[in-house]
């Protein structure tokens, strides 16, 4: 992401986009379609500045039309933009740092702001390493994967994911597959691109423990 080499370079008031279930990954693309008026505005505000976005879950507690938000969240910045003829925006937001969720800003627009705190994921604007560690472990996540595609009868392009790099992978099977709100969350939180590949593989195998298929794929 051309620009952002550093923590500082990030901007350090956000905008964020509270939306539970919906993962945004450092490097990960997640389209959105933009219909609801405030985020209409909070899209055409960052369009006229840096582009950047906070994607953000909530916690449970609190008021429902303002619940309290998750510690952690995902910068993002749109790198496609669209708008519809009934006045809808289709973008895409290409993740670029996670952060923590610093004070809310008692302000007027419609939509949420926060001071975003970068520091402790410096490393996602760096993320050259494939995650060596994580190689060995490729056919236990086969098998658990393939067990967790048949239990809901879902399919993947088994080429594509044996040659895809790791971090493409990784993120989008945890961007993708219909995981629980606190799973993404967990998944978001990992410390890492190896530490998200242990825990993505963790939470297939839990769900897929009563399956006693054993059959695996290659995925080297």
């Amino acid at each position: 992401m051309p620009g952002y080499r550093r923590a500082a370079d990030l901007p350090q008031v956000i905008p964020v986009f509270p939306l539970d279930g919906a993962l945004l990954l450092p490097g990960g693309e997640l389209p959105l379609q933009i219909f609801e008026p405030r985020y209409l505005n909070m899209v055409d505000d960052v369009m006229a500045g840096d582009r950047v976005i906070g994607m953000i879950q909530t916690r449970a507690g609190g008021e429902r039309v303002r619940p309290p938000l998750a510690h952690v969240g995902c910068a993002g910045r749109i790198t496609s933009y669209a708008e519809t003829s009934d006045g809808r925006y289709l973008i895409t937001l290409t993740g670029v740092c996670r952060f923590e969720a610093g004070e809310e800003l008692a302000i007027q627009t419609p939509y949420r702001q926060l001071k975003a705190r970068y520091d402790r994921f410096e490393g996602d604007l760096d993320r050259d390493e494939e995650a060596k560690a994580a190689e060995s472990t490729r056919g236990r996540f086969a098998k658990a994967l393939k067990r967790y595609l048949n239990r809901r009868e879902l399919d993947i392009d088994w080429e594509t994911a044996n040659t895809a790099p790791l971090e493409a992978l990784v993120n989008s099977l945890a961007m993708g597959l219909p995981f629980e709100p606190a799973e993404k969350q967990a998944l978001l939180e990992a410390p890492d691109l190896t530490g998200r590949f242990d825990a993505l593989t963790t939470l297939l195998e839990i769900d897929s423990m009563e399956d006693g298929d054993d059959e695996g794929h290659s995925l080297q």
